[in-house]
């Protein structure tokens, strides 16, 4: 649940429990709000349901802390906006357009939660109106940066021709209306190409239309895909050897406690979901649907429903023979961790969340016996006792995409808590920062997750390893990874690392030429164009939040696709723009 207010509910006899007493700050007026302990449970459910990907009551996330929030307004406004919080911006209300304009998206509507439902997640948030971060660090760290980045990205010049090829079929009612998230290429002859929906529908992309490759709910019925925020069918990759082995590996959530966990946390910790990888043999490669058997082999737990795992990817760049060949990378979020109050969690080496990890899939000298260890690893054999063998780096809070240069270079993108987006050079062992750092500032997870710090004076001694590319929330919320432009017939774009902002839909690009460790490649802003007229995202999909996502085709075309509304669109010519539109 995504609340753009900071409270929920309102109070009814329906259970005869009795009530506690709360004035709001605003009106001055008691309100009674149940302590029954049934009520009191059912809240907690339908919060980690509803609202645990957006939601805690230590820091800002995606949306705003909810301690305390029973305090702030009326139950008349809140119970208006969690039916109908678009009406209620629309309407004008002016606390509503104020956290709009702040997080810069659309709460769903809630329609389906009963007048009960509501009573009880508003008992259970009043419950936890007392939890406060602890800020006795922050002045330590000196004056938080209200503009960490105060430089604007520049507008290029150059213009991105779009045309829609076609708009895959809606997985709901509802805006996402198809949750489209990694396209892959399947080298062979002939190449295939192939695009996944996040609620469990494997496509092959054949011409312009989606024919339907693997249905995930059928293969494994304990797969689960609400309440979103990337749950669900997370990422997949063919092994490079596909042709001859039949070999495909795909990431997935299910619910807590499915099944033990080959990495988990101390039962004091609350589990939302776990994320499973999964091996999958076919029994003809070269079948147009998927036939054929898996084994998993790893399942990890997660303390909330948000940064999973949700990019695995084989080095494209690794030929048969040399050391990276056939060996998967699995980026593996913080889980929501930090911002829960566990950064222990991504901050140990001997712990998976936050990390890059690098496995053999076809090995078995892993712990549980189902994979293998690569002797490369950084913390591999005798170097076993500095960190879990499976890393290969960390330091991050959500490594959403893996991607590599036409040279060789690794990129890991991070998303960012509130205030920087960053691409990283993936390199062996290095430590990104996180959770001491978000993109090259301090930030204080013991503290408010919302501010930032400069560098300290000493801050070589940390070792930490920093962005490439970073921009802060003045230019979007979440970057959404690109690649690098390889294709011979646009070569106004040939050597650019074109991506961009998962929320604003804005589209970037920075010279992957000027991808090196240790400075910041100069980002600039395309102007779109779809139809022979200037456009953006935002306009295209009628949505606050776009949902943009980027892919490589046949051929090495280049597709740019929405969740919002499903479209794909394929990237024809890049001119120059003489009259770029105004930002978004």
């Amino acid at each position: 649940m995504y609340l753009l207010v900071s409270a929920v509910g309102l109070y009814s006899n329906s259970f005869g429990q009795q009530p506690t007493k709360q004035v709001t700050a605003q009106s001055g007026i008691t309100f009674a709000y149940s302590t029954d302990k049934q009520v009191l449970a059912k809240g907690q459910q339908l919060f980690q349901q509803n609202c645990t990907a957006c939601h805690n009551f230590l820091q800002k996330g995606i949306g705003p802390n909810l301690a305390g929030v029973t305090s702030e307004v009326t139950p008349e406004w809140l119970k208006s906006f969690i039916r109908n919080a678009p009406q209620k911006i629309e309407q004008k209300d002016a606390r509503a357009v104020r956290l709009f304009a702040e997080y810069k998206q659309y709460m769903p509507t809630f329609s389906q939660l009963s007048d009960s439902d509501t009573d009880a997640l508003v008992a259970f948030l009043h419950a936890k109106r007392q939890r406060t971060p602890n800020v006795g660090d922050d002045k330590k760290l000196g004056v938080a940066l209200t503009d960490p980045i105060p430089a604007r990205i520049q507008q290029s010049g150059l213009r991105l021709h779009l045309t829609e090829v076609t708009t895959a079929p809606a997985s709901a009612e509802k805006v996402p209306l198809a949750r489209i998230n990694k396209m892959q290429v399947l080298p062979g002859k002939p190449d295939r190409l192939f695009l996944e929906d996040l609620r469990g529908t494997l496509y092959e992309m054949v011409g312009d239309s989606l024919r339907v490759f693997m249905s995930f709910p059928n293969e494994r019925p304990a797969f689960i895909h609400s309440p979103g925020h990337a749950t669900g069918f997370g990422s997949y990759a063919f092994h490079p050897d596909f042709h001859t082995n039949g070999l495909f590996y795909t990431t997935h959530t299910e619910k807590p406690n499915t099944a033990p966990a080959d990495f988990a946390y101390a039962d004091s910790i609350k589990v939302s979901l776990q994320w499973v990888l999964t091996e999958w043999k076919l029994t003809d490669p070269a079948a147009k649907t998927f036939s054929g058997s898996g084994r998993e082999l790893m399942r990890t737990n997660m303390v909330t429903t948000i940064h999973g795992v949700q990019e695995i990817t084989f080095n494209p760049l690794a030929k048969a023979g040399s050391p990276d060949y056939g060996l998967l990378y699995i980026g593996v979020g913080d889980g929501g961790a930090t911002e829960n109050g566990y950064y222990f969690l991504c901050k140990d080496r001997n712990r998976v969340w936050g990390k890059v990890l690098r496995i053999d899939p076809k090995g078995t000298n892993s712990k549980n016996g189902r994979y293998g260890i690569p002797a490369q690893n950084p913390y591999a054999g005798a170097n076993s006792q500095k960190g879990l063998p499976e890393v290969f780096c960390g330091g991050f809070r959500n490594p959403n995409r893996i991607a590599w240069t036409p040279d060789g270079k690794m990129l890991i993108s991070d998303i960012g808590q509130a205030q920087s987006e960053e691409l990283n050079i993936g390199v062996a062992g290095a430590d990104y920062g996180w959770p001491e750092r978000e993109g090259t500032f301090v930030i204080n997870h013991r503290g408010r997750m919302d501010q930032v710090y400069a560098l300290p004076k000493n801050d070589a001694d940390f070792k930490y390893t920093y962005p490439v590319v970073q921009y802060d929330h003045d230019e979007g919320n979440a970057i959404s990874s690109g690649f690098v432009y390889t294709g011979t017939a646009i070569p106004a774009l040939t050597g650019k690392y074109i991506f961009g902002d998962i929320v604003n839909g804005r589209v970037y690009y920075v010279d992957s030429k000027q991808l090196q460790p240790g400075k910041q490649a100069p980002i600039q802003e395309f102007t779109v164009q779809v139809g022979g007229q200037n456009s953006t995202f935002q306009q295209l999909t009628n949505s606050k939040k776009t949902d943009l996502r980027f892919g490589v085709g046949l051929n090495n075309e280049f597709y740019l696709y929405t969740k919002a509304d499903g479209k794909i669109y394929k990237v024809t010519d890049c001119s120059i723009d003489k009259s770029p539109i105004s930002k978004q």
